[in-house]
């Protein structure tokens, strides 16, 4: 969830220099005819079931598939997606074949909170994340259950991981994580892991409490009411001044590599899209926090990457914010089904290894 104070947001590093460990390749501008030949899938398989708890699965009948679209040569990855289409009037699948060296998993906003690293939601009102420490404990169980393991399934065959956290980089994840511009040594990486937690853990998580008494207009009170006592709140009221400002780490249910980036998004979208390219990236496998907000419009969100990259949203390894519910499994249906308009869809099990890896049509 984006809730960075605006000045901290747009803040741009003062340089824009990229790690180029592979040599970019240059797009050729090429096209080519695709027949858009929809043939009714009779038999079609799950979508979104593996993780029920985490996101409902989708139940529209009306199933089309499609031919290849994305067909690298050499392909080593399968890759089948979905999109949704009123005026096809169903769900329309896509067989997709890639090369792994030129697809990146990029997981938005994965932010250590209450995790035990030490940066914890203020009380006795503050919020963060997933808003209360409740549903941010639902995030951590899904990181645990769905996104590290498919980390380390795929980690060795892609080429590039890729996190993104808020603000700008600082001096203390800069010894922890690789960035655009460096990779810190193991003995940086162990001086940064003590910088973090004497930095998270002296702070005081302390805010102000709920309004006891507001002041209303006779009458028209909700306006009033609404306007002292929001539903969220992420301010210097609730989360103390100070709390923005401490260097968020990636949550601790995920095993971050060495060769893992972390991209900030106060350095904004041009320096990220400039580094994948860099990296010879062609393809984003996109996952993280939170569907309908972060994962759309932040810097790693779709709405940058879709510019630049095919990308294919993993709809179950994300979760979208789920007020008044204690599961987010129809909210992030919601979301995903939203997303799927403009965006392909996959999940965890459509991922898999290729084992032709000459493409064919």
């Amino acid at each position: 969830m984006q809730l960075v104070p605006i000045r901290v947001a747009l803040l741009l590093a003062p340089w824009l220099l990229c790690v180029a460990e592979a040599a970019p390749q240059e797009l050729t501008g090429e096209t080519r005819t695709y027949s858009n030949r929809l043939t009714p899938i009779d038999d079609p398989q799950p979508i979104l079931a593996d993780f029920p708890e985490f996101v409902a699965p989708i139940e529209e009948t009306a199933r089309f598939e499609a031919p290849v679209l994305v067909d690298d040569p050499e392909a080593d990855l399968e890759v089948r997606a979905w999109r949704f289409s009123y005026n096809a009037r169903g769900i329309i699948e896509i067989p997709n074949r890639l090369r792994s060296d030129r697809t990146a998993i990029v997981v938005v906003h994965p932010w250590g909170i209450d995790d035990g690293q030490g940066w914890d939601t203020p009380e006795p009102a503050g919020a963060a994340f997933q808003c209360t420490p409740v549903k941010n404990a639902i995030a951590l169980d899904h990181a645990t259950a769905v996104i590290n393991p498919f980390l380390n399934a795929w980690r060795d065959q892609v080429g590039a991981v890729v996190y993104s956290l808020p603000g700008t980089e600082d001096p203390i994840r800069g010894k922890l994580y690789r960035s655009v511009r460096s990779t810190p040594s193991p003995e940086d990486r162990v001086n940064g892991q003590r910088e973090l937690t004497e930095a998270l853990r002296s702070f005081t998580y302390q805010g102000d409490a709920l309004p006891q008494q507001l002041e209303v207009s006779t009458e028209t009170p909700t306006i009033d009411y609404f306007r002292n006592f929001r539903g969220l709140d992420a301010g210097p009221t609730y989360d103390p001044p100070g709390f923005w400002e401490l260097p968020i780490p990636v949550m601790k249910p995920i095993e971050v590599a060495p060769e893992d980036v972390v991209i900030y998004d106060g350095e904004g979208y041009d320096l990220l899209r400039e580094f994948l390219q860099s990296q010879g990236i062609r393809h984003v496998l996109l996952a993280g926090y939170n569907t309908d907000m972060c994962v759309c419009s932040t810097t790693a969100g779709y709405e940058n990457l879709r510019k630049d990259f095919n990308v294919f949203l993993i709809g179950d390894a994300t979760l979208a914010t789920f007020p008044a519910n204690p599961r987010p499994s129809l909210a992030t249906n919601a979301a995903v089904s939203f997303a799927a308009l403009d965006l392909f869809i996959t999940q965890v099990s459509w991922i898999r290894p290729r084992q032709n890896t000459r493409s064919t049509d």
